[in-house]
Order: structure tokens, then sequence, then C-alpha cells
């Protein structure tokens, strides 16, 4: 015997307001699950080609360095490595140009900052559907859940009987939109917080990577030893330049 309460009872006895709520609910939490995934992914790749920093230092060149730092498909490092080395080519072999009032030093710096910004946009494409679906989930499914009681009162004033059994039910499914929309809120923004701190470690590296870089075109050697706070000061050197 079909139940007479539930969510299929629920779709069944719905309007096009309720169905359509339920399936907006349905479309965000697809998409925030989605993009939780492939980020997941992404930062994991990331942080496992972050590893091969050290293999690009302990090479005999340049060429080998780079291609010890792994695939050349989506591969931060490279891209800083590979942007570095054009940006140092491309100052000491072009004629007098406006940039050429910067001197080596500020010219890798513009460029690695360039190449930095470009990933970190990349890098934070996505999060904000899981910020938003975060923030709108739980107010869409409160929308079908007051939707759903004026349709019920509607429902129970029509057929003149308000008894118990023919209140609590009705009023029942209406309080399950709310509890769909928390339930697609909660992941958005567990997910959404654990790819931030994702992003901020993998940048955090990144950016390690880019002042060892940037101290190995200008001087010809790596930073060896950095301070607590280094690599975070050079980016805020960065943004100031």
């Amino acid at each position: 015997m079909e139940s007479q309460f539930g969510l299929i009872n629920m779709w069944h006895q719905g309007d096009i307001v309720t169905r359509m709520v339920a399936l907006f609910l349905l479309a965000m939490s697809l998409a925030s699950w989605i993009v939780i995934i492939v980020k997941a992914l992404a930062i994991t790749r990331y942080k496992k080609l972050a590893r091969n920093s050290n293999a690009f230092w302990h090479s005999d060149d340049f060429a080998s360095g780079v291609t010890a730092l792994g695939p050349q498909t989506d591969n931060p490092l490279r891209m800083l490595a590979l942007e570095g080395q054009e940006a140092t080519v491309h100052h000491r072999n072009t004629k007098p140009q406006l940039h050429d009032t910067l001197d080596l030093s500020d010219w890798v710096t513009r460029c690695l900052k360039n190449s930095l910004d470009e990933f970190t946009a990349k890098l934070q494409s996505g999060l904000a559907i899981l910020a938003s679906v975060g923030s709108t989930a739980p107010f869409v499914g409160l929308f079908g859940t007051v939707w759903g009681i004026y349709h019920a009162l509607l429902s129970i004033g029509s057929s003149g009987q308000a008894t118990i059994d023919r209140v609590a039910g009705p009023i029942g499914e209406a309080l399950i939109m709310t509890a769909l929309g928390l339930a697609v809120a909660i992941p958005a923004v567990l997910g959404y917080n654990a790819l931030v701190r994702g992003n901020k470690a993998v940048l955090a590296k990144l950016n390690s990577f880019a002042h060892d870089l940037h101290a190995h075109f200008v001087t010809g050697a790596r930073v060896q030893a950095q301070r607590p706070g280094t690599a975070a000061s050079t980016v805020v050197a960065m943004k100031r330049t």
C-alpha cells in the first residue's frame, strides 16, 4: 500500500510551485557537489605537483628542472618557472621601452605576480557557486515550506475538516522543504570552507616557489634561509608594487 505521507506524496500532492522549489533545490545540490568534487581533485593534484619543487632545485640545469616539475598540462609550477625565464630573457634583450625603466627585480616580480594572479583566479573559480548555494538554499527551502503550509491550509479549509490527522500530514510534508534546504546548504558551506583552506595551502607553496624563482633569476641563486612569513611578505610586496 502506498504511503499517504512523505516525499513521494508531497510531490504528487504539491502544485507547480512546490515542485519547482524541489527541483531548484535538487539542481543547487548537484551543482554544489560537482564543484566540490572537481575542485577537491584539482587541489589534490596541485599539492602533489608542488612537491616537485625540491626536485627542480636539485636539477643540474634549468631545462631538466622544468622537466622535473611534472607534466606540462595545467602545471602552475612550470608556468611560474617559464614565466620567470621569459621575463628575464625579455628584459635583457629588448630595445629601450617603457618597461626598461624598471630594473630586473621589479620586472620579474611583476611577471610572476601576474602569473600568480591568473592562477589564483582559476583556483577560486566555482567557489561563488558554493557561497551562493550556502547562503540561499535555506531560504529557498523556507519559501517551499511557507508555500506548502499555505497550500495545505487551503485544502484543509475547503474540505471543512480540521482534525489533527488532516493537519499534521500536510504541515509535516511542507516542513520537509526546510529540511531539504538545510541539507543542500550545509555541504555547500562545509565544502566552501574546506576548498578555501586547500586553496590557501596551494597558494602558499606557489608563493614560496615564486619567491625562490625571483631570487634565482635576479641573483642567480635560490634563497636558502627563509624567516617565518617571508613568502607572505613577498606576496604583499608584489601586490604593493
